[in-house]
């Protein structure tokens, strides 16, 4: 076979590149070939956190941290035991690039700039000779007792000694289609991060209106988030409805993505506290118009909008609302009911829930359990985490851990 390589990586995005960085640093003078299907490299690299990059997430206990994943926890505990959120700033800064933590405690480069990534990545690529091979589609994945692997490409044929998979998440079985000689267990993919389609929803005109500690409750189930809601021209997004989508991947999807909603639009404080303070808002100020003074610090224009679906006129003042009209109020505040009619992809951070099943990986090495020289990284695994750094810290973890395997395979061959 004419292109034989030491080390081939299946994906050109952030475990790949990742992985590239660490073994070409380490293992000087080998064949390290990344193989990537577009012609583009680190595109999520590149759009995540609207084009800052959202790198990781300054948690500081792996307890803490793994809670973010609704599905690879306990692989995530293992794996950032080897290579935690600090360690991924660290090396950054390491390679001149500085970071910060907003006080949401996602991280970002100080230069608010995904390009300082996309820019570290390339040239510790570059410098070390690691070739960079585009339009190369994977079609399959063979182990060969001469070289170890062989992989059909759309462009012939590639032998390697070791293979990394980081090829990201595929919207359907069907994207994984290369690895069926494998014989891995698959699960099934379905969509992680999502926003929420609302055709009828009476906030249709309040678009852009964001509320910081909304709770929202999906009927029926005991899912249950909060955070902040944002008000879009379809639906709901923002951090509180994405991290509902990720939490509820299955449960909603089996619902085929039609469900009702609550929303508590003050977070955590109960019905009866919001009535009686209400009850006593409106003693103390009977001749105060209710539409003047928004009340709990709810945007103004949510305000509005409460009081017209709870049948009080803007010029009504509180001595004249009625009892029904008040019940209505709070039932609106504390418990609004939405339909939602399906879902809409969050496109600055796509992920799958499934793929490769974690039972097929070794989480100390990330090698195949069944083929020695077979690594796995990143999203390609069935391991998802909601919005916040939290899949970049998996391709992260992934890909340093199987590149320092990788090494010490290389070192003790020697």
């Amino acid at each position: 076979m004419s292109k034989v390589k030491d080390i081939v990586i299946v994906g050109g995005g952030a475990a790949g590149f990742f992985a590239a960085s660490i073994l070409s640093e380490s293992l000087v003078g080998l064949k390290i070939t990344i193989l990537e299907k577009t012609s583009k490299v680190l595109s999520k690299v590149k759009v995540s956190g609207g084009g800052r990059c959202n790198v990781t997430n300054s948690k500081n206990s792996i307890g803490d941290f793994s809670k973010a994943y609704p599905r690879g926890k306990n692989q995530m505990k293992k794996m950032l035991k080897h290579f935690s959120n600090q360690d991924m700033v660290d090396w950054l800064e390491g390679k001149g690039v500085s970071m910060k933590v907003e006080e949401d405690g996602r991280i970002f480069p100080f230069s608010n700039s995904s390009q300082s990534i996309i820019d570290c990545f390339t040239t510790v690529c570059e410098d070390n000779d690691v070739e960079l091979l585009t339009g190369m589609k994977v079609e399959n994945i063979k182990q060969d007792e001469e070289v170890g692997f062989v992989l059909s490409t759309n462009k012939g044929d590639i032998g390697a000694k070791h293979v990394l998979v980081a090829t990201g998440g595929f919207p359907s079985l069907g994207g994984y289609d290369f690895l069926a000689d494998l014989d891995l267990n698959m699960i099934e993919p379905i969509p992680s991060l999502f926003t929420f389609n609302i055709p009828k929803s009476p906030l249709k005109f309040l678009q852009g209106l964001s509320v910081e500690n909304a709770r929202v409750k999906v009927l029926g189930t005991k899912l249950e988030e909060e955070g902040a809601v944002l008000v879009t021209h379809w639906g709901l997004s923002g951090p509180g409805i994405l991290k509902l989508s990720a939490y509820g991947a299955k449960s909603l999807s089996e619902r085929d993505y039609r469900f009702g909603i609550h929303i508590n639009w003050l977070g955590n404080k109960s019905e009866d506290e919001l009535r009686n303070e209400l009850i006593d808002y409106k003693s103390n100020y009977p001749s105060r118009k209710v539409s003047k003074y928004q009340l709990f610090g709810l945007p103004k224009r949510l305000w509005d909008n409460l009081l017209s679906q709870s049948e009080i006129s803007e010029g009504k003042i509180w001595s004249e609302v009625s009892k029904k009209s008040f019940n209505k109020l709070v039932e609106n505040i504390y418990r609004m009911e939405l339909a939602v009619d399906g879902k809409t992809t969050f496109k600055e951070e796509f992920v799958t829930c499934g793929g490769v099943d974690m039972g097929e990986i070794d989480v100390n090495t990330m090698q195949s359990k069944k083929y020695a020289g077979l690594y796995f990284a990143g999203e390609i695994l069935n391991v998802d985490g909601i919005t916040g750094g939290y899949n970049f810290q998996n391709a992260w973890s992934g890909a340093f851990i199987a590149a320092k395997n990788i090494i010490k395979e290389n070192n003790d061959a020697e």
